[in-house]
């Protein structure tokens, strides 16, 4: 009969720092398993468990193959934020279309709107790459910028949506029956990012939630809610105001739409690219990576 041994696990005094999680001590998967072992390790119980099987596409993003090494942990992470700065990217095609205040249909911001949030892809991914080559070194740091390099093409994608609910009042206010989704997704990125933010609770009791109710697997589930409920707002707003906007807006055509589209992915590309390379060759990202397994290094000495 066949058998598959599963791979195994270890706690954080065994982990080169890099693969540190506050408050999280046990369940680590060996930082330098081969891609089967990654693939295997979906099916066990780790301390990545869930966060892999509540990531969006998850045996393609950052968590599934971060044990591979520490290079791979980086250049993972680096993908992933490239995709999440083009899905901000996406959220402002549809704000731009269906969500903008009718007072500002066709204003200076509305007619700059995408092209700001294309260029903020660029922020995003640049600035939380380099967050990374801090987080042994000032992981304080490290965070702060990560942590901005994401609220800030969140804020200004909502900035449209901010108006409506706060500033705008009477007609012109598109005060509708999207309303409540927008309050239910706006709910669910506050907590999205109060987790990411704090790793609470895990912070408060040490490998009490190793593997379920850490911050990470809270903050993945809070995200896939908060997306759910701004699609379901972007669809009410779509429909409920599409005969207004067919007669007062004109859209960007395709080629527009997908030339921003296709300069903001080869842009994000090649700064992946640029900070894989600084990753792998240069002298800082050397040492991003020096921290050898405890056990393997005193094995080398003798």
């Amino acid at each position: 009969m066949l058998t598959v041994k599963l791979p195994q696990l270890f706690n954080v005094h065994q982990m080169p720092r890099v693969f540190w999680e506050d408050g999280i001590m046990s369940g680590y998967r060996h930082p330098k398993s081969t891609a089967l072992d990654c693939l295997l390790s979906s099916f066990q119980m780790t301390n990545e468990t869930v966060n892999i099987w509540t990531h969006f596409l998850p045996t393609c993003f950052a968590h599934t193959f971060s044990s591979m090494s520490a290079h791979a942990r980086h250049i993972c992470y680096f993908l992933d934020y490239g995709a999440l700065s083009l899905y901000s990217l996406g959220c402002a095609f549809t704000y731009g279309a269906y969500v903008m205040p009718d007072r500002w249909v066709n204003s200076v911001l509305h007619r700059y709107y995408v092209p700001i949030a294309a260029f903020n892809t660029f922020i995003c991914t640049g600035l939380s790459c380099y967050s990374r080559f801090l987080e042994v070194d000032r992981p304080a740091l490290s965070k702060v910028l990560r942590t901005v390099a994401f609220v800030h093409p969140f804020v200004f994608d909502n900035i449209p949506l901010f108006y409506r609910l706060l500033f705008c009042y009477g007609e012109g206010c598109n005060w509708n029956e999207a309303i409540p989704y927008h309050l239910y997704h706006l709910f669910f990125a506050f907590w999205t990012g109060f987790l990411f933010a704090s790793h609470l609770p895990e912070r408060l009791a040490p490998g009490r939630f190793d593997y379920f109710g850490h911050s990470h697997q809270l903050f993945h589930i809070c995200a896939v809610m908060g997306t759910h409920f701004q699609m379901e707002a972007v669809l009410t707003d779509q429909l409920s105001r599409k005969a207004w906007l067919s007669s007062y807006y004109e859209t960007d055509s395709l080629a527009i739409t997908l030339g921003v589209a296709a300069t903001s992915v080869i842009g994000n590309v090649m700064l992946i690219c640029f900070f894989t390379a600084t990753l792998l060759w240069s002298p800082q990202g050397n040492s991003m990576v020096q921290n050898n397994i405890p056990g393997e290094a005193k094995a080398k000495e003798h």
